[in-house]
């Protein structure tokens, strides 16, 4: 995915690692920051919404700007504009010395940054078919393929609605230290979503896919058959019948079992959601889960939709070990909280554009495979669920979670039985770790987008897993 070039010069952004280093400097020597980071990012990006065959948005341009950010007695300070201009960027480090300054008043404990490797590197992608240059033409053909696709293969479906998206720019990163990264970004996404309906029975489905090769994810994945799939797990679950409500075993899909890592665990792994009143920062060496339980989150799988080299921050991305045979082993930190925890940075820290300041995000989040077969992990069910994709997650700081289930199926006697709609998951993510009792073999991820005041492109996955038991949403 990337080549990695080691050496002191940037023959192509010379002009600007200058300048970015010069309004380093002047923060430092002119206003006393103890610290400054100066991050130039250009970026060509094309977002299109269609919905059934119309395209209702097309937009495609250049997204060029610096964002800059300082430590001053003890508190940060940040600024972002939309220029190159000297004079500009100037101005921009005087208010963000001054922001720092006037937050410093308040602060009761001074921000200290965890020591870091000085790194001068040039990140270079390197796609077969490079977004940027496919025409939006083309990018609305694949996409209509995706809708006649879908509404065609079922005079039940209602509705088809596609997101696309993708970007391919450069990040250059300066800090006063010494650090210098030139890193391309390359990222295409879509989410197809589908709808049917009988009977006054209605049902949803939804896909995404993600790359960060380049355009050939259309390759991989046709245009062709992610709208039959959606279409066709739509028309499945106008069949399905509700779930009974209530407590039972139940086995998850590697793509449920991603957004529960994700949402009921992870988010409380980032250290500063675990300052901020989370579970983890109080229960660090603890033993929350099974003995079968091991998370971790990754931002060296290559190929997965959250990997990158380097952070926001200029942090080496590395693979963090998160929870092992149950026990809580590490968060997901940024240079501030790993400073306050007295460990190493984990290369975390993201930000969505040159517009706002890193932050911790996840990258590719998973279980740990373990050695039970797809087969073995039916037997002994009596009567539950398996629920082999999500709909939608969410969690709160408290470890509570709810898991909706968009393609699910009854257990009777370890066979996969009748399908079933609308189902649910929910309860505390602490407890749930508990009620694992067996791990498969095999491993999947998917691609995704988190929110958390920022959207950040991640990844999520695991084997299949059993759960003893856990809340089920249905019929009473």
């Amino acid at each position: 995915m990337f080549n990695s070039h080691n050496g002191p010069t940037f023959s192509r952004t010379i002009t600007l690692k200058d300048l970015l280093t010069k309004i380093n400097n002047i923060a430092t020597q002119q206003f006393q920051a103890k610290y400054s980071e100066a991050r130039a990012q250009k970026i060509t990006k094309t977002v299109l919404n269609l919905k059934e065959k119309r395209v209702e948005a097309a937009k495609q341009g250049i997204e060029n700007g610096v964002a800059i950010r300082v430590l001053v007695n003890g508190a940060w300070g940040f600024a972002s504009v939309g220029s190159m201009d000297m004079n500009i960027l100037k101005t921009a480090v005087s208010d963000a010395c001054k922001m720092a300054k006037l937050a410093s008043e308040r602060l009761k404990t001074p921000i200290k940054l965890a020591s870091t490797k000085v790194i001068q590197d040039r990140v270079v992608a390197k796609p077969q078919k490079n977004p940027s240059e496919i025409s939006i033409e083309e990018k609305i053909k694949t996409a209509l393929s995706i809708s006649k696709s879908s509404l065609g293969f079922d005079k039940r479906v209602k509705s088809c609605g596609i997101d696309y998206m993708d970007l391919m720019g450069n990040n250059l990163f300066t800090n006063s230290e010494g650090t210098c990264i030139e890193q391309d970004k390359l990222y295409v996404w879509a989410r197809i979503t589908a709808s049917a309906r009988s009977n006054n029975i209605f049902t949803f489905s939804r896909e995404e896919i993600g790359s960060t090769f380049g355009y050939e994810v259309f390759d991989e994945h046709s245009p062709e058959d992610l709208g039959t799939k959606v279409a066709e797990r739509a028309i499945q679950q106008l069949a399905a019948k509700s779930p009974k409500g209530g407590k039972f075993p139940v086995v998850l899909g590697s793509n449920v079992v991603g957004v529960f890592v994700h949402e009921a665990f992870g988010h409380l792994a980032e250290a500063d959601l675990a300052l901020s009143g989370g579970l983890l920062a109080s229960n660090l060496n603890k033993k929350l889960g099974s003995d079968l339980v091991t998370f971790y989150d990754d931002g060296t799988m290559e190929g997965s939709f959250g990997a990158f080299k380097y952070d926001d921050e200029g942090v080496a991305s590395s693979k963090t070990l998160l929870i092992k045979d149950g026990v809580v082993t590490g968060l997901m930190h940024n240079r501030e909280t790993a400073q306050k925890f007295n460990t190493e940075p984990t290369g975390n820290a993201r930000a969505e554009d040159f517009r706002v300041e890193p932050i911790i995000r996840m990258r590719c989040t998973y279980m740990a495979p373990r050695d039970r077969t797809f087969e073995e992990l039916f037997e002994g069910v009596k009567f539950g669920y398996y629920f082999k994709s999500y709909r939608g997650g969410q969690a709160t700081l408290d470890g509570t979670f709810q898991v909706g289930i968009q393609e699910g199926y009854e257990i009777v006697n370890g066979e996969i039985g009748a399908p079933v709609r609308n189902a649910s998951i929910s309860g505390n993510a602490l407890e749930t770790l508990h009620k694992v009792d067996a791990v498969g073999k095999d491993f999947a991820l998917d691609p995704g987008r988190c929110g958390k005041g920022q959207i950040a492109f991640i990844c999520d996955g695991g084997p299949h897993i059993r759960l003893s038991e856990v809340v089920v949403g249905g019929s009473a």
